[in-house]
């Protein structure tokens, strides 16, 4: 336990000295408690590595640089006793508000209800902790499955044999395996293996099912990845067992890191959809600030998310995140949870 104290305290990595030494009076116009003082705000994330999670703690930071506001990030790595008690240490911090980032909602459902009763407001993202009082950021998991099966019907058609990986207890995963069985139902399709498993080596150990699951199932041409770690581990195992013109990986979320794998020379990843992860950080602050002020946002605050082929990637020149937000405008910003008093995020 005292381990993980200095492991939590560690983690504090408030905005600029030069953004809090000028917000720590507050910030004028806005509501109190921002009008007054520098607020203090805690992410908890289950995860504890990936491209996804950098994205979104750089989203994080941005918004509360430009909001002032203390921040304290720390991971739990995909423990669940660790990130309860990192839950509990942000209580005890005395923070204005906890953002929960993935995670089981058994696992948190009451330790963010001890948070509500101290006062402190909560905001989940991926994690339905199934709370009035708490705001659930959301990608909109069945758009974003919906958008890249679709596109794989296109290409397919109707009929085709297939695998998914996933790991149930998820609610990201769980809602977007869902849209998968509805389209193997709807659409004829012949799901041949599930697999899948979350750990700090999810690509590493996800190809090693994978290819396990193919040298079986010779006839999957289709593999639906909920994640885009699980993609990476599915492309490593293709790429290995040299048969990426036979089977096509349909993904969902995206970063730098993935659109270098989309564009590689006969990439098996062909298509994805995805909100960006900066962005779902930023509008994270921005949410749990707003109830901190007073102005619940809502109990689902929704981000749109945008279909990303490796056509367009490669017709558009594109190789990183950044070019993705020059090229697609939906995808460098959202109004979600937004206010007047609230200055925009800088990039």
């Amino acid at each position: 336990m005292n381990r993980l104290i200095k492991t939590f305290a560690a983690a504090v990595i408030g905005g600029s000295f030069l953004a809090q030494a000028a917000m720590a009076a507050g910030i004028a116009g806005a509501p109190a408690p921002f009008d007054k003082r520098q607020v203090n705000i805690a992410v908890v994330s289950f995860l504890g590595s990936g491209d996804w999670l950098q994205a979104f703690e750089a989203g994080v930071k941005r918004q509360a640089d430009a909001l002032g506001v203390k921040l304290t990030v720390s991971q739990a790595r995909n423990d669940n006793e660790t990130q309860r008690n990192l839950v509990e240490q942000a209580i005890n911090l005395g923070v204005d508000g906890i953002i929960i980032n993935n995670g089981r909602p058994e696992v948190l459902k009451d330790v963010a209800q001890k948070a509500l009763d101290k006062g402190i407001k909560v905001v989940a993202y991926d994690v339905n902790l199934d709370n009035p009082k708490i705001a659930q950021i959301e990608q909109s998991d069945k758009d974003m499955a919906t958008l890249v099966l679709d596109q794989a019907i296109k290409d397919k058609g109707d009929g085709f044999t297939g695998g998914a990986v996933y790991v149930a207890g998820f609610a990201p995963l769980d809602r977007r395996y869902a849209v998968w069985k509805d389209y193997v139902a709807k659409h004829n399709l012949k799901e041949k293996a599930v697999w899948g498993v979350v750990n700090d080596t999810v690509p590493a150990s996800v190809a090693d099912q994978t290819k396990a699951v193919l040298r079986a199932n010779p006839d999957i041409s289709v593999i639906f990845t909920p994640w885009d770690e699980f993609a990476k581990g599915v492309k490593l195992a293709i790429d290995e067992l040299g048969v990426a013109s036979k089977v096509k990986i349909y993904g969902v979320d995206t970063s730098t890191a993935d659109i270098q794998l989309m564009i590689e020379p006969d990439s098996a990843w062909v298509a994805t959809a995805a909100t960006n992860a900066a962005v779902v950080g930023e509008v994270s602050v921005r949410a749990v600030s707003l109830d901190i002020a007073g102005q619940f946002p809502g109990q689902s605050v929704l981000l749109k998310p945008t279909l990303i082929t490796r056509d367009d990637l490669t017709r558009n020149s594109i190789g990183t995140i950044e070019d993705l937000q020059k090229k697609f405008p939906a995808f460098q910003k959202s109004d979600a949870a937004t206010a007047s008093w609230i200055p925009a995020a800088k990039n």
